[in-house]
């Protein structure tokens, strides 16, 4: 059944020259995204300025319980925790699509598993708007995001023939495309109806908007490919040493990666925080919601996409354009480079005024382009160096680096407190360039060992 689908899709262009499953997957998984990032870019400032304080935090189910788990090296205070709940939450989002894979692999089928997350995650968003109920909305966030997450990507391959890579890796790009408009459009969504109404009616408009996603993917299960697809069997003879070397550098480079993507995510977190309290947020028609900002790194890679082709194709006509570890490496550098821009606001701003806006914008955006260059290329790299026997395995390992990212980023951001804004942001900026001065220590004996080919270098599509 699963063949026919496939095969009936290639006759069907009806969506800019693509399936028309493709239209319904890019509008459930854009409106899904609008969910997760417009909770996300409210969820640090609801937890310090309204869920932990008194005369709410006791009414939150759980949340004493965690708060002991969680003082480990003593009491610690309301920024502290929530920015460890929140490395938490943003890691485990990243951990769980594994096991909703499997589930989707062995037992439920792609189809269903989806279903089932975007219901648990309606549910989720929706537990938000109560108090009490804070924590389990946030377990069924996670849960949902992992039955999800995975399976509605993997679904866009699946409208496609196996042989035609260059149409399907068009399809992944236009989906690609309303993963970002909807991160985008998501914090400015729900950050000005909560700025206008209150935290809980943004949360509300994160869970309509889920529903909203749900319905669209009901409405397009006629195109979709029906079931699981089985998987070919395939006896692949064992590795010899030079793969299995192969295997460990792909293991380090992802270890290395860990690094970027504490750094970057921090903008996320305490970068909210720090822009509410330390920005001049003030325009002629009233204050610029904080959790805007979470929108700046999300434009920012989609605008940067033209621009930065370009520019490695003319560094690739000189032979100058970096290799797949020297744009990790760069990368890297780029968040620490991007840290650092509000470390300088901090520094060169008068005390007692407010941080001019321009110092995180462009501290936004530079995060968002030095994602392309760390985590795209991680992706492309593992999927072209890695021995056939540990592609998949290698490829679901590197989602790990940002689970491990995300709650070192949480742990890291609870000394924000502790510090002041400069500091704290040159920590995070330290961090960034630490990972990228071992990238590029490293880049000749990783490129050696990985190489294959004479060139590994690998453009965006």
């Amino acid at each position: 059944m699963a063949a026919t689908a496939i095969a009936a899709s290639t006759n069907d262009t009806g969506f800019l020259g693509h399936p028309r499953g493709l239209a319904y997957l890019a509008f459930t998984e854009a409106w899904e995204r609008f969910s997760y990032y417009g909770m996300t870019s409210l969820l640090a400032l609801y937890m310090v300025q309204q869920l932990l304080t008194p005369g709410h935090a006791e009414n939150v189910l759980g949340l004493g319980m965690l708060r002991h788990l969680f003082e480990v090296r003593g009491p610690i205070g309301n920024q502290a925790f929530a920015s460890l709940i929140f490395g938490w939450y943003s890691g485990l989002v990243y951990f769980t699509p594994v096991l909703g894979g499997l589930i989707a692999d062995r037992w439920l089928g792609a189809r269903r598993t989806v279903v089932i997350g975007a219901l648990l995650m309606s549910a989720g968003h929706l537990a938000m708007a109560f108090d009490a109920s804070f924590l389990v909305a946030l377990v069924l966030l996670i849960c949902g995001s992992g039955c999800l997450k995975g399976n509605i990507s993997a679904q866009v391959g699946r409208l496609y023939p196996a042989e035609d890579e260059s149409w399907r890796t068009q399809g992944y790009t236009i989906f690609s495309a309303a993963i970002n408009i909807g991160a985008v459009l998501g914090p400015i969504g729900c950050g000005a109806i909560a700025a206008a109404y209150g935290w809980h009616y943004g949360f509300g408009l994160a869970g309509a908007l889920m529903i909203l996603a749900l319905c669209i993917y009901l409405a397009g299960q006629r195109y979709f490919p029906e079931g699981r697809v089985a998987a070919k069997s395939h006896h692949f003879p064992p590795m010899t040493p030079a793969e299995r070397t192969r295997t460990w550098m792909l293991v380090l480079v992802i270890l290395l990666t860990v690094l970027p993507n504490i750094a970057y995510p921090m903008i996320w977190n305490i970068g909210i925080v720090w822009v509410n309290g330390h920005v001049s947020l003030a325009t002629p028609w009233g204050e610029v919601p904080a959790s805007w900002f979470n929108s700046v790194d999300a434009f920012a890679s989609i605008v940067a996409v033209p621009p930065l082709v370009a520019l490695w194709r003319w560094q690739a006509k000189r032979g100058r354009e970096p290799g797949d570890i020297g744009k990790i490496g760069l990368g890297s550098m780029l968040t620490g480079v991007s840290a650092s821009v509000i470390t300088l606001g901090c520094i060169l701003t008068p005390a007692g005024s407010r941080v001019a806006v321009y110092w995180p914008l462009l501290s936004f955006a530079g995060m968002g382009v030095a994602f392309l260059y760390f985590w795209p290329v991680l992706l492309a790299l593992i999927s072209e160096a890695a021995p056939p026997k540990m592609n998949a395995t290698l490829m679901g390992g590197a989602f790990l680096s940002l689970f491990l990212g995300s709650v070192l980023m949480g742990w890291v951001g609870s000394f924000y407190s502790e510090m002041t804004p400069a500091m704290f942001w040159a920590l995070d900026a330290a961090i960034g360039f630490a990972g990228g001065v071992l990238i590029l220590a490293l880049k000749s004996p990783i490129s050696r060992a990985l190489s294959t080919t004479d060139d590994h270098s690998v453009a965006l599509p």
